[in-house]
């Protein structure tokens, strides 16, 4: 069985998107890290990670195992300091949470609060690097946001949650075809290209070799989904974990499995967090409620 040491290496590896990165956080060498992790890979026996030259990417085995891994270091972590999953927690944490991801959070918090009365939970929402800043001034106290991997702030820790699958959305009475030729046959809306979902868009059309009919550019998914509802044009988007969009009559979704882009959803907070056992309840709570293919159960699952 792999050490909690392999394991801690290992989801610093997934949230930071290199072992250079990850050697950093967790105070080991470049050499060490990638050892720890081929010797992970070994014990497990099946590969873990994409490699691209000196950046990495899990692969669906590797992202399969984020969840497992944070809930055994989280539970040693438990044991260690002397808590337990039934232990009365107290205090007030305030959350942050993007659109997307805010009913898991907010089911997650709730039953916390059942379980223990005396804590008293906060959640608002907003964008993923506002919601950081706030994170970093300590005016939140943890947020769930998209991670971009490239962003590397040492005294930030990042809890891989799970990931959204790029599709392409397009009107259900659109002449069926592939990706490529969709997005180059209906107006292109898109998300906006200063955000990390508009890089994954981006990164996604480049993939699909495709040259989209650029009609119009917004910072809103729902917004997005709406006007390809009406019929307006086409999009590439994370697939909302929480969004049954297959099952919409006035949509239909394609997957882009030659793209294989997703957006990744990830618990943020500072390295020396107060209350830091509370965020780690919540944490747990939510990936507790996590569905066997790594995605959050919805109400209409």
């Amino acid at each position: 069985m792999p050490s909690l040491r392999v394991l801690r290496t290992f989801l610093a590896v997934a949230a930071e998107g290199s072992f250079t990165a990850a050697a950093q956080r967790v105070a080991l060498t470049q050499a060490a890290v990638g050892l720890q992790m081929r010797s992970l890979e070994s014990d497990l026996k099946r590969p873990l990670f994409a490699r691209r030259g000196k950046l990495v990417a899990l692969n669906e085995q590797g992202r399969a195992l984020v969840p497992v891994a944070t809930q055994i270091v989280t539970l040693y972590e438990q044991a260690r300091h002397g808590t337990q999953a039934d232990a009365p927690l107290a205090g007030t944490v305030q959350f942050g949470a993007v659109v997307s991801g805010l009913g898991q959070l907010v089911r997650a918090t709730l039953e916390l609060k059942r379980r223990h009365p005396a804590v008293d939970l906060h959640v608002v929402s907003g964008k993923s690097n506002p919601l950081i800043a706030q994170v970093e001034s300590r005016d939140l106290d943890a947020a769930v946001v998209v991670h971009n991997p490239a962003v590397h702030r040492p005294s930030l820790i990042w809890t891989p949650l799970y990931a959204e699958p790029m599709v392409l959305l397009t009107p259900a009475a659109s002449r069926p075809a592939s990706p490529r030729a969709m997005v180059e046959r209906y107006p292109f809306i898109r998300f906006d290209r200063g955000e990390h979902t508009g890089e994954l868009v981006e990164r996604t059309l480049r993939r699909l070799r495709a040259k989209p009919q650029e009609f119009l550019e917004l910072n809103s998914i729902e917004a997005i989904v709406d006007l390809v509802r009406d019929g307006l044009g086409v999009a590439v988007l994370p697939h909302l974990a929480e969004r049954d969009w297959g099952a919409d009559p006035m949509l239909r979704l394609l997957p882009i499995p030659q793209a294989a882009e997703r957006r990744e959803l990830a618990l943020v907070q500072l390295r020396n967090a107060p209350r830091a056992e509370i965020i780690a309840a919540v944490a747990q709570q939510f990936l507790a409620a996590m569905a066997p293919d790594g995605k959050p159960y919805s109400s209409g699952s």
